[in-house]
């Protein structure tokens, strides 16, 4: 792996490239959704969901957050040059996660009966076997990360979804068509979940083969570089765990009880919904699998901006803060949420436009089509504050204050879950107060996580250019396109295309108006994947002021005032 030098626009274009891959995966994700839930129904979709809350909240712990903690870890050691020390990092990380996901899987396994309903069991027994997989998965993803390297992680994540995808919903229509058209509609529903609960693990393993394979092309280069290491120090391996063990476990704990409050969540809804309001299974697994498997999924493509943006600040910020450059630390943080908020923003407005005709597209099922548009309007604006928070915990853990995230997400955990019992109890407000409580948490991180970082680094977010231009420019794109969507619609009658043809111009639109109120200069531009094709069609069609030549008039007129003089 060849040595990269850092600079302030490179780690945004790196995290662009693992932005797109995960907005790539995220869109295929929501494609492939809407066939596999033509095959499994809403009812199918809710024990996948049980299921997967579950697995995932396993995960959290036992591997989830490897790839972060482990890019951190070694990017500290490669800003010193110590790459026998790194290379020792990554060697432990794979024992490590090898014990831990084996116990995972094992408790995932044998005790799902006391995990989740019974009708979820034999999905949750198929997500088992994938933990431990993952965990691998995670280490060499860590590893490509912290040599600031985001294309085999990104091509990975495609790789994983593709196959994720195809074995899901050929697994679902196997495992149903097994049953037979004799077998009831429960029966039929937890068949496909399992289904698709195995296209998840195929999705890993293919994954982990592909990195795996990476590693090993290049490993005759990592090797001499470690061998021609010349800096004098050695650490041991029984430190080298230690110190994995210290700075793993608050990253697990912090993203567990971060991401832990579906499941809390989840919980919480069946409980009081079976047991106080006396509503039947099915119709509980019906709700919560057109809120977490429609709305949640849709709210979760721009996040992905955000996980990638934090993946990709960790090791910059931690080599940084490592070498005590703190006024650049704070410019690339303060660059990462500029970056992530001018596409959050406007992902919201058009959630907010749109939300109707995009859920149609992906999800048409007409039972379901108003309610899972509502919830998606109302979780838009947690796209900003979980994209905020996910990026403050990044830099967090980046700095080595990796305790706080942990504390403000059990705080904020603490507080929505009560909030959510009430609303559940004493009102009949249903699914729509599992977005209240989502929002809460989110706002609750977002705002603890800031005052952290200001206290921590002197970090004060600019306003202007980063929220209050965008939100501007955001909502007139919002109605340019819902007025777009309306007229292409009248002529075309075809949902897609209005959807398509609308997005595409309101985007644009958006674009040039960033431009033009200066909201985002050129420098910034450059940072973004391809930005220095957008500037050059944007200068091309006279949208952006060419600076160069400006430059240049403004030298000849120097050159000219000092003839004179």
């Amino acid at each position: 792996m060849k040595e990269r030098k850092e600079t302030s626009s490179n780690f945004i274009m790196q995290a662009g490239i693992l932005a797109i891959a995960g907005i790539v995966v995220r869109i295929i994700g929501l494609l492939y959704r809407a066939p596999l839930t033509a095959i499994i129904g809403d009812e199918g979709n809710g024990y996948y969901s049980f299921a997967y809350n579950i697995y995932a909240n396993i995960l959290l712990i036992s591997s989830y957050s490897i790839p972060s903690a482990i890019s951190k870890i070694m990017s500290q050691r490669l800003a010193l040059k110590e790459y026998k020390n790194a290379h020792r990092i990554f060697k432990c990380a794979l024992v490590y996660v090898a014990a831990v996901g084996t116990l995972a899987a094992s408790f995932a396994y044998f005790l799902a009966g006391a995990l989740v309903v019974d009708n979820a069991i034999p999905v949750l027994r198929i997500f088992a076997p994938t933990i431990l997989l993952s965990g691998f998965l995670g280490v060499f993803r860590g590893f490509f990360q912290s040599h600031r390297s985001m294309i085999p992680t990104s091509i990975s994540q495609i790789i994983e979804q593709i196959a994720n995808a195809a074995v899901s919903i050929g697994a679902a229509y196997l495992f149903i068509s097994s049953v037979g058209e004799t077998a009831d509609d429960t029966t039929r529903a937890v068949k496909g979940a399992s289904g698709s609960a195995l296209g998840t693990g195929i999705g890993v393993l293919v994954a982990l083969l592909f990195v795996g394979g990476i590693y090993l092309y290049n490993r005759k280069r990592i090797i001499g570089r470690v061998a021609a290491d010349n800096s004098g120090k050695t650490e041991s391996y029984p430190r080298i765990i230690r110190d994995i063990f210290l700075i793993v476990t608050p990253f697990i704990l912090s993203t567990y009880i971060y991401n832990c409050s579906t499941a809390v969540n989840q919980t919480i809804f069946a409980k009081v919904l079976l047991y106080r309001h006396m509503i039947s299974a099915s119709e509980v697994s019906t709700l919560y699998g057109i809120y977490s498997g429609k709305a949640v999924v849709l709210r979760n493509v721009p996040v992905a901006l955000a996980s990638a943006m934090s993946s990709a600040i960790i090791p910059t910020i931690a080599s940084s803060w490592v070498t005590d450059e703190k006024r650049e630390t704070r410019k690339k943080v303060g660059r990462a949420v500029k970056v992530t908020m001018s596409v959050a923003i406007p992902c919201v407005s058009a959630f907010l436009f749109l939300a109707k005709p995009v859920v149609q597209i992906l999800f048409p099922q007409k039972s379901s089509l108003d309610l899972a548009s509502r919830l998606v309007m109302c979780l838009s604006v947690t796209v900003i504050t979980f994209c905020l928070s996910t990026i403050t915990n990044g830099v967090l853990q980046s700095i080595g204050r990796v305790n706080k995230p942990v504390t403000h997400a059990a705080a904020a955990l603490v507080i929505q879950s009560f909030v959510l019992w009430l609303l559940l109890r004493f009102t009949g407000l249903g699914i729509y107060a599992i977005v209240i409580a989502d929002i809460l948490f989110s706002v609750i991180v977002c705002v603890l996580n800031s005052i952290s970082l200001n206290r921590a680094m002197g970090y004060h977010q600019e306003t202007y250019a980063t929220f209050a231009l965008p939100v501007f420019c955001a909502l007139i794109m919002g109605v340019i396109m819902r007025l777009l969507y309306m007229l292409i619609h009248h002529f075309t009658g075809i949902n897609f295309i209005s959807v398509l043809v609308a997005g595409l111009i309101g985007f644009l639109i958006y674009l040039i108006m960033l431009v033009q109120t200066r909201a985002i200069s050129e420098e910034e531009l450059k940072a973004y994947p391809k930005g220095h094709l957008i500037i050059h069609y944007m200068k091309k069609f006279r949208l952006l002021s060419d600076n160069s030549r400006l430059e240049e008039a403004r030298r000849r007129r120097s050159v000219s005032n000092r003839e004179e003089d």
